[in-house]
């Protein structure tokens, strides 16, 4: 494990959970220092939810705008869903160079967000027309999970789903 004064600059995540607890013990301590200990150490572990949580979304925004490419026959909004999948992406990207330690969580967020994300994907298809009636098939007698399940490399990497109606060349199915 780091050394304390560098877990800091190498995983935020982690190093708030620690600084919780460690609080938390020194409450326990009976410290006689006038700190409010205990909601101290609930702020520096929200710290880290903040972090899971950005995770989190990023990860839905990647399912909803790939779920949008392989199924929306719309050509317009094509450019800007791929611009916001490559944002999310390098936001990722940053967040776990940031908190290393939250490596070990995506594959659990991507299957989490699966149908969070799918559930919104489909209702813009549907409001817009776009949802096609084997999909709408589909989706009664399948999970989302089922139906939309990424590889953490799809979603992290550089993969994109076909245009619909060309073949699919899915690189790694989970």
């Amino acid at each position: 494990m780091s050394d304390i004064n560098t877990l800091y600059d190498e995983d935020f995540v982690l190093w708030s959970e620690q600084q919780a607890e460690t609080l938390r013990a020194a409450a326990r301590g009976a410290s006689n220092q006038p700190i409010d200990w205990e909601n101290v150490a609930e702020e520096i572990g929200d710290l880290a939810k903040s972090e899971r949580r950005a995770l989190r979304n990023q990860v839905r925004r990647i399912i909803v705008h790939l779920i949008k490419l392989e199924h929306s026959p719309a050509p317009n909004p094509r450019p800007g869903w791929r611009e916001s999948i490559g944002d999310a992406r390098v936001q990722i990207e940053d967040i776990l160079n940031d908190s290393p330690s939250l490596k070990r969580e995506v594959e659990a967020i991507i299957s989490h967000q699966t149908e969070r994300g799918a559930r919104l994907a489909i209702a813009d298809l549907e409001d817009r027309g776009e949802l096609d009636d084997s999909l709408k098939q589909e989706l009664k007698a399948k999970s989302y999970l089922d139906l939309f399940a990424y590889a953490p490399e799809q979603i992290l990497g550089d993969w994109f789903p076909p245009e619909p109606g060309k073949p699919a060349r899915r690189a790694a199915e989970p």
